[in-house]
This record gives C-alpha cells, structure tokens and sequence, in this order.
C-alpha cells in the first residue's frame, strides 16, 4: 500500500488560477494522495471553482477560514490533514507530474533528508523563463539565502517539531524561515536535479513585494529570531555582512561611473558638433 501524501493549498482570491494548481495535482503519477484546499478568506469565486473539483474527485476536500496569510493557511491544512508527508503547493503554481512520485521515494529511502524540492522555472500565459536552481542541503547553506523553492515536500514530523509555519510572517520569506528551523534540527534538504515546479510570474506578488518593500526588514526579525543560531555562526554571519557591504560598494562604484561618463558625454557633445561643422 502507498503512502497517504497530503498536498496543501492555500487559496487568497487565486480562483483564476486555482484550477490549474489542483490539475497538476490530478494528474501526478503518483495517485494515493489527498488534496486540501484552504479558502484563506477569499472574495472571489474560490468557493465555486473547489466545489466543481469535488464534485469530479472525491481525494479533494475544501475549507474556509478567516483571512489569517499563507502560513496561517498552510498550518491550517496540514492541522487537518492524515497523512505523514506533507507536500505545499500556491493556488497559482504547478507541480510537473513526477514530483510526488520522486519526492516520496527520496523521504522512504532516507530518515535524514526532511525536506524535498526541485529545481523550478517561472511562467506567464504564454511563455517559460529564469530557471531557478537552488542547492539545498544542510543548515549552513540556508544561513543568508533560501536554497529551495518556497513550496515543496517534508515530512510532517519536522512541521510538528519545529512548531509549524511562523504565522507572524506575514510579509514574506516563511518558508525560509521554516526551512531554517527544519534544517537547524540536522535534517536535510533533497533538490531534485529536474524541473519539477512551475512559479506563476505575476507583475506583483508577494514575493516581488518581500524582495523590493520588506527584505531587511523581514530578515531582521529571522536573525532576531534565531539570534543563538547566527551567534554560533558568527564568523560565516561576519563574512556574509561584509561581503553584502562590499557587494554594495560594487554597485555604487558602477553607477557613479556610468553617470560620470553619461555627464562627460553630454559635456564633450556640443564640442564634436562644432567639429564638424569646422571641417565642413
């Protein structure tokens, strides 16, 4: 008998999407699952589009709750679920069909790992781009930067350990946040060498919005948060601020070049006009 995989999806006013999402679901390889969706307090037709799922599949199941975020919705789900493997999956992405499949033989065949994720690629309505392939691996590699997609498969063990998703994360990055304390308990994180995710790229979303508005913000409270963690790590955190800081001046150095030759151009223009005009 298979193992029972529970796959969460929280849906915020993602109806659009939504089918799509529970789709790439359907139609894994890998067949004895149950699919949770998490109606997060949406205003749209969320409710009808699961309704219609149901009523074609009965592995999908729907609940509403008030408006509390994503890792609240995701807590919320995997609360509920029966199962020992947990996979995430937003309303508005894809899995390829293999990934639950090839997720659950990696967790069977290794205690160690507690994590698996993929390599991933965005997409829009009409094309495929920026191929994304994070490392993984252990709690070193996840100090300064996520090294796995934000959705992705572990066991529900690690979720209860580490005491779910921060749900005061409400800006971004909780998924780095939990791969951070999974990892800090000496599990490891699996990458999948294969393109087995499909990020939906939208104009604006929450992670074009973490990254531009609240990214010092939201690691400052993930630093604060683990602050004994980094204190052991203080010479990789020394190394990481400083290579930031240098990164920087990189930059600064570049644009101020850029803007002295751009100002020396315009200065030295009128003078090659007359030129011209002499040697004429």
């Amino acid at each position: 008998m298979e193992n029972l995989i529970t796959v969460v999806i929280p849906c915020y006013n993602h109806a659009l999407f939504l089918g799509d999402a529970i789709q790439s679901i359907i139609d894994q390889t890998y067949q004895n699952f149950e699919c949770l969706i998490i109606n997060d307090g949406s205003t749209d037709n969320t409710e009808e589009v699961v309704t219609e799922w149901i009523s074609k599949d009965s592995r999908v199941h729907y609940y509403k709750k008030e408006n509390g975020g994503l890792s609240s919705a995701r807590n919320y789900g995997i609360n509920l679920s029966a199962s020992e493997y947990i996979v995430t999956l937003d309303a508005d992405d894809k899995y390829e069909k293999t990934f639950l499949e090839k997720g659950i033989a990696i967790l069977l065949k290794n205690n160690a790992i507690g994590i698996v994720s993929s390599w991933g690629i965005r997409f829009s309505e009409n094309n495929q781009y920026g191929i994304f392939k994070p490392r993984g691996k252990r709690l070193n590699d996840f100090l300064f930067r996520n090294e796995a997609i934000g959705t992705s498969m572990f066991r529900k063990k690690c979720w209860i350990e580490v005491g779910g998703y921060d749900e005061t994360m409400k800006l971004g990055y909780e998924d780095w946040e939990f791969y951070i304390s999974v990892t800090k308990l000496g599990y490891g994180v699996h990458i999948i060498p294969e393109i087995l995710f499909y990020y939906r790229q939208h104009v604006v979303s929450m992670r074009i919005e973490a990254i531009n508005k609240y990214d010092l913000e939201i690691k400052k409270y993930v630093f604060i948060k683990h602050k004994q963690l980094y204190v052991e790590y203080y010479p990789e955190l020394i190394t990481n601020f400083l290579a930031v800081i240098d990164h920087e001046r990189s930059n600064v150095a570049k644009l101020r070049a850029s803007i002295e030759f751009s100002v020396g151009f315009l200065l030295i223009k009128p003078f090659r006009f007359v030129k011209k005009i002499i040697k004429k």
